[in-house]
C-alpha cells in the first residue's frame, strides 16, 4: 500500500532542502532524516538523498547564473578536487558496513549542525581583512584546492555541511560577495553530488521512487531559493536548521542505543 502522506512529506522535505541548500547549505539535515523516518536504512537513505538533491543543486546553479557573475577561473580550479573527492567519498561510503554507518550518522549530523550554527563565526574568523575588495592569491588557490578535496570527500561520503565548509574556504581565499560565493558553492556541490550519485546508482543503493519524489521537490526549492536568496532572513533560517539538526542527531542516536 502506498504511503501517500509519507510521500507528500518527502516532497515537502525536498522543497525545503533544495531551498535551504541554495541559500546557505544544510538542506541534508531536512531531507536525510525524512528518508530515515520513512523507513529506509541509513546508508540507503544517504545514497537516495544524494541522488535526490543533485538536481536541486543543479537548478540552484542555473538560478544563480541569472543574477550573479562567477569567478570562472577560480571555479575551474576547484572543479578538479570536487570531482576527485566526490568519487573518493562515495567509494568510502560503499565500503562502510551498514551497521557501522548507522552508528556514525548521529555524529555526522551533529557535526554538520554545529558547522551550520557557527557558519558566521567561521567566515568572519578567517577573513584576511575588512575590505570589500576581492583578491584570490595564487597561494590561496593552492590551499583552496587541497581543502576542497577534503570537503568533496566528506561530501561524497555524507554531504551535510559541505556548503558551510565551502563558504568558509572561499572567504579564507579572499572572496567577499556572499552571493558570488553561494554561486560557486552550488556549482561545486552539484558536481560532488552528481559524481557520488553515479557510483551509488551503479552499486544499487538508490531507492529510485523516493529519490524522484524528494528530487522533484528539491528542484523547485533549489531554483526558488536561488532566485529569492537576497530577500531571505538568513538568521531565522539558520536558527531553524540548527534546531532541526540537534533534534535529528538526538533522534538518530536514540535509534542506535535502542
Amino acid at each position: 500500500m502506498i504511503d501517500v502522506i509519507g510521500l507528500i512529506g518527502l516532497f515537502l522535505a525536498g522543497i525545503m532542502a533544495g531551498a535551504i541548500n541554495s541559500v546557505a547549505g544544510g538542506g541534508t539535515l531536512i531531507s536525510f532524516p525524512s528518508l530515515v523516518a520513512f523507513g529506509e536504512a541509513e546508508i540507503v537513505a544517504n545514497a537516495t538523498n544524494t541522488a535526490a538533491l543533485w538536481p536541486g543543486s543543479l537548478s540552484s546553479t542555473i538560478g544563480y547564473r541569472k543574477d550573479t557573475p562567477l569567478q570562472t577561473g577560480l571555479l575551474a580550479i576547484l572543479l578538479i578536487p570536487s570531482f576527485l573527492g566526490g568519487i573518493l567519498g562515495a567509494v568510502i561510503l560503499v565500503s562502510t558496513p551498514p551497521g557501522v554507518f548507522k552508528i556514525i550518522v548521529p555524529f555526522l549530523v551533529l557535526f554538520a549542525t554545529l558547522l551550520f550554527a557557527f557558519r558566521d563565526y567561521i567566515t568572519r574568523k578567517f577573513r584576511h581583512n575588512d575590505s570589500n575588495e576581492e583578491y584570490v592569491s595564487p597561494r590561496s588557490r593552492i590551499g583552496g584546492f587541497f581543502f576542497q578535496l577534503f570537503v568533496a570527500t566528506y561530501g561524497g561520503y555524507f554531504g551535510a555541511g559541505i556548503g558551510i565548509l565551502m563558504l568558509g574556504s572561499l572567504s579564507i581565499m579572499g572572496l567577499r560577495d556572499i552571493h558570488r560565493m553561494n554561486a560557486i558553492k552550488t556549482s561545486l556541490t552539484s558536481l560532488i553530488n552528481g559524481t557520488a550519485f553515479v557510483l551509488f546508482a551503479v552499486k544499487g543503493l538508490v531507492a529510485w521512487d523516493l529519490a524522484l519524489v524528494v528530487g522533484l521537490g528539491a528542484i523547485l526549492g533549489g531554483y526558488a531559493g536561488a532566485r529569492s536568496a537576497k530577500h531571505v532572513n538568513i538568521r531565522l533560517l539558520q536558527a531553524f536548521v540548527v534546531v532541526i539538526g540537534l533534534i535529528v542527531s538526538a533522534w538518530l542516536l536514540f535509534k542506535v542505543i535502542h
